[in-house]
Formats: structure tokens, C-alpha cells, sequence
């Protein structure tokens, strides 16, 4: 070979060399600029807006930890259990402008003690929100999570898992109201003695009521004229359906489902559900929990205890997709889950989850309605609900007593003669 093309093509090489050593921290760079300049507009905007989270347990950590005992710990450190993913510091650094507190029971407490349970967890959210009044806020309102936002605290919303709290009697569900509770999940992952819950539609499941009875209905259009959020989180497909089959019923809330299409698990909301929830302006707040974001068919490994940041953000766009822009939010089950995506570990995340929908495209305004501005508009709608029904009286019907959870109930007193 020509010594002279040796020499050319060993000085083409290194000139190769030296370009590609020198582009790639370029563009390294730049993208990490990128990455940066996302993450940047994500918390401009989350000051703007408050991002209203659907669902987090920490006061259900509290119950399993700590006795509901505030003074045992301090919520400006993280605290030493072996699963946690809430306190001060990474609620501020996630941006979090509002937040639905879950009083949450144990179904087993159905028929017995439930409501004394209830109460308890109602207390002590109330509880922490005086103890950090620098922090947090009790509201109860559209208006009010807006003022708290400004004033630079965190709006803290109630919100009752499982219809088995109110012990099958629509004066419980008015004092609960009455207590500061603005929404109410129908069931948790058992049945009540008037609805169906999630765990029927598995393979061999059986529904015990087909959706919601009589009195489930009752429930719910008590719940509007309360003006009271229905959460259909963990019920079944059917009564899904009959909620939103209720004439005029107001906008419903998922508090924290993600989408079926993409997890095939039972707890998700499947697409023709979706297109009614559609038609009745409600929202979806994506739950993270690993085993409701990665399972088949888009799973991205067969272990159910993982999942990544991206997968929730193609759970979004899926609802976003098939519902709405004006129909998806977030409900990141924090506290309440085992196992929670790569990225996405704790609840000071959140902007990360943001920027990285940002570098998908995502504008201004769609961002701001997924963050809050959804939830906002369903929660004044159901505020107006209650207005236009302030003159209708609150519903006398009790269940009846002769339905077998009842009869056989020996935990029931009777004072009512006509029993």
C-alpha cells in the first residue's frame, strides 16, 4: 500500500477521533442542559399552580407505627421506618401544593369498629395539620386549597377509604362531611353490604351485587347534594358503570387507578370505562404503585415489584389519550404501597415526573391541568351540585335491617320499635 494513503487515512482517522472525543461531552452537555432547563420550568410552573395530590397514607403509617402519637416523631425529619415516603422536607422539595390525606380502615373492622377507626384517622390528620400550622392547612374547599397554596402552605384535604366507614347509614356519611371529609372512596378492597369491590372481576370472582343497590345509589346522590367527591377507586367495573349511569350525577374522581390498557390488573380503569368518565367531565389520578403500572401487556420486566418513572408518565398519556386532557391527574398512593417506581421513591419526585413530561412535549396549560387545575374543576363542579340541591332534604332511608349482614350482626343494638 501506498505509503502516502497510509499516512491519509491515519490522519483522517485521528481527525475522527478527536471530533467524535470532543462532540460527545458536547452533547452530553447539552443535554444535560436539557434535562436541567425541564426540571427548572417544572417547578416554575408547580409555583404556579398547585399540584393536588389524590391519595397519600401517611396517617395510616402513623395508625401502624406510631399509635396516631405525633410527639413520638418529627415530621421535619424523615422518619425511621423501614417504608416511608412523606414528611416535611420532601413534600417542599416536591412541590406539593395540596394534598387528599387518606383516613383510612382495615376492612376487617367492617361490622365492628370501623367508624371509631375512622374518626381516629380523621383526628389525627387534623392533628398534624396544628401541630405544623406553618406547614399545612385544613381545608374543605375549592377556594380554600387556593388560599392555602398562596399563602405558601399545603392544603390538606380529607378523603375516607372505603364505604364500610359509614356502617351502612347515611347520617354517618353527613357528620363525616360535617367533620371536613370531601371525598369518600365507595368501597375499599372488600364488598359492602350495597356495593361491589375490584376483587370480583378476577378470574373466579363472583359480583354479590352487580355494581352498586338501591341503596348504593342512595349513597351516592347523597354524597352530591353533600357535595362530596365519589371515589371510584378499588370498585368494581360494574359499579363503575352505575355511578356513572346515575341521571345527573356529578363529576366523579379516581383518587388513585391507573390504566388497565397498560396493566392488565383489576384495580386500573379500563378504557370503556374511561370514555364515560369522559362524557361525565370527571378525572383519573394515576396511582404509581409498581404492580398497578407494571404488569402485562406493557411491562417492562416480570418483576411486579419494579417499575420506572416512565412507565407512570405512559400511564398518563394513555388516559390523557383515551379520556382527555382535562381528565387525568395524580394520585401517587404514597405511604400506602410497598413499592413505588425508579424515580419516582418519595413525594419529593414529583417535579422530576413534570420535566420529564415537558421533554415529551407537554405544555404550559396541559401540565397545569394534570397537576391541579383538573381536579380544581371537578371539585367546583361538585361544590355546584350542592348548591343547585341546597333545597332538597337529606335522605331518610336506612338499609334494611334484614339483609344477612344485619340480621346476623351481634354487634347491633335495636331502639327503633318498628324493627
Amino acid at each position: 500500500m501506498d505509503k502516502k494513503l497510509v499516512v491519509g487515512i491515519i490522519i483522517v482517522v485521528c481527525i475522527l477521533v478527536l471530533a467524535i472525543a470532543i462532540a460527545v461531552p458536547v452533547v452530553r452537555k447539552t443535554r444535560g442542559q436539557g434535562a436541567q432547563a425541564s426540571l427548572q420550568q417544572a417547578k416554575k410552573w408547580m409555583s404556579q399552580t398547585p399540584l393536588i395530590d389524590g391519595h397519600n397514607d401517611l396517617p395510616w403509617r402513623l395508625k401502624q407505627h406510631e399509635d396516631n402519637k405525633l410527639k413520638s416523631l418529627d415530621l421535619n425529619q424523615r422518619p425511621s421506618w423501614e417504608i416511608t415516603h412523606t414528611d416535611i422536607p420532601r413534600l417542599r422539595q416536591g412541590r406539593v401544593g395540596a394534598q387528599f390525606w387518606a383516613a383510612y380502615t382495615d376492612c376487617f373492622t367492617q361490622y365492628k369498629d370501623s367508624l371509631r377507626h375512622v374518626l381516629d384517622q380523621i383526628d389525627v390528620i387534623k392533628r398534624i395539620c396544628q401541630m405544623y400550622p406553618e406547614t399545612f392547612e385544613i381545608v374543605t374547599s375549592t377556594n380554600g386549597i387556593e388560599e392555602a397554596f398562596q399563602n405558601g402552605k399545603i392544603g390538606s384535604l380529607i378523603g375516607v377509604e372505603g364505604g364500610h366507614n359509614i356502617d351502612s347509614h347515611l347520617g354517618v356519611l353527613r357528620m363525616l362531611y360535617d367533620l371536613g371529609v370531601r371525598y369518600m372512596t365507595v368501597t375499599h378492597s372488600c364488598n359492602t353490604p350495597w356495593a361491589d369491590n375490584w376483587h370480583v372481576d378476577e378470574p373466579g370472582g363472583t359480583p354479590e351485587f352487580d355494581g352498586l343497590t338501591d341503596f348504593g345509589v342512595r349513597v351516592v346522590k347523597e354524597m352530591n347534594r353533600l357535595g362530596m367527591l365519589v371515589d371510584l377507586s378499588h370498585v368494581s367495573k360494574g359499579l363503575m358503570e352505575d355511578v356513572l349511569a346515575i341521571p345527573n350525577v356529578a363529576p366523579v374522581i379516581f383518587s388513585h387507578t391507573s390504566a388497565f390498557a397498560l396493566c392488565n390488573h383489576y384495580r386500573n380503569v379500563q378504557d370503556d370505562v374511561l370514555l364515560k368518565v369522559k362524557k361525565n367531565k370527571g378525572v383519573v389520578m394515576v396511582n404509581f404503585y409498581t404492580k398497578y403500572i407494571n404488569c402485562p401487556p406493557a411491562n417492562i420486566t416480570a418483576d411486579v415489584n419494579y417499575a420506572n418513572l416512565t412507565q407512570v408518565a405512559d400511564h398518563i398519556e394513555h388516559i390523557r389519550d383515551v379520556c382527555g386532557i382535562d381528565c387525568v391527574g395524580i394520585g401517587g398512593d404514597y405511604d400506602g404501597v410497598e413499592t413505588v417506581p425508579e424515580g419516582l421513591e418519595d413525594v419529593s419526585k414529583y417535579p422530576d415526573l413534570i420535566a420529564h413530561l415537558i421533554d415529551r412535549g407537554w405544555g404550559n396549560t396541559d401540565i397545569k391541568k394534570l397537576i391541579g387545575d383538573n381536579l380544581l374543576r371537578v371539585f367546583r363542579d361538585v361544590e355546584q351540585v350542592r348548591d343547585k340541591m341546597k333545597n332538597t332534604l337529606p335522605d331518610e332511608t336506612t338499609i334494611s335491617r334484614q339483609l344477612q349482614q344485619e340480621s346476623s350482626n351481634v354487634c347491633r343494638s335495636k331502639v327503633f320499635l318498628g324493627y
